[in-house]
């Protein structure tokens, strides 16, 4: 326990700047239990969005904290995401999915104003075709983009910005249109 008056320790600061963010109403946030082996310290939160009643995509967010620092990660935090999300048929097949799911994230931390270094990941397309009485369609497309990066915190150790971007690649990957933005339905003339 911190002696009164004392500021609490970095690592729980940076929790509490992730319990205030506040998503769009499609992304849905839990927290969940957090590997405990990777760092001294860790926190995770699964991510699920939404359309009506239909898991669209879903994640996980975990944030880890070593106060004597690692070297692989060139600091003291790092953060581990994973997005997944299943696509129509012809995107899946797409050649410059991969790009374009890398740069969903790139372009989620830069909007959110995520400071980081040392990143790192994978983007992977999955099709998959069912047979005999597996139910589902009979051919679907998934998109994963694993990533992690090292936040550069400086004294805040606020990593709202980086929440924030992760719920961005959540939106993307999902498909939905940028926050603000009205998808009109199409006009059939008869």
């Amino acid at each position: 326990m911190a002696p009164t008056g004392a500021e609490p320790d970095p690592f729980a600061r940076a929790v509490a700047t992730l319990r205030a963010v506040r998503t769009r109403p499609e992304i849905l946030l839990e927290e969940v239990p957090a590997p405990q082996r990777l760092a001294p310290r860790s926190h995770a939160l699964s991510g699920t969005v939404l359309r009506g009643d239909e898991e669209v995509a879903t994640g996980r967010l975990i944030v880890l904290h070593d106060p004597s620092g690692q070297e692989a990660w060139d600091g003291h935090w790092r953060v581990v995401s994973y997005v997944t999300a299943e696509l129509e048929a012809e995107m899946g097949t797409d050649p410059m999915l991969a790009a374009v799911g890398w740069s969903w994230l790139l372009d989620a931390l830069d909007l959110a104003g995520a400071r980081y270094a040392a990143i790192g990941g994978t983007v992977t397309q999955v099709s998959s075709t069912r047979f005999g009485d597996l139910a589902g369609p009979p051919t679907s497309s998934d998109v994963e983009v694993r990533a992690s990066w090292t936040p550069m915190l400086g004294s805040s150790v606020d990593l709202s910005p980086h929440l924030d971007a992760w719920c961005g690649l959540l939106a993307s990957t999902a498909g939905l249109p940028p926050p603000g933005v009205t998808v009109l339905a199409a006009h059939n003339s008869a």
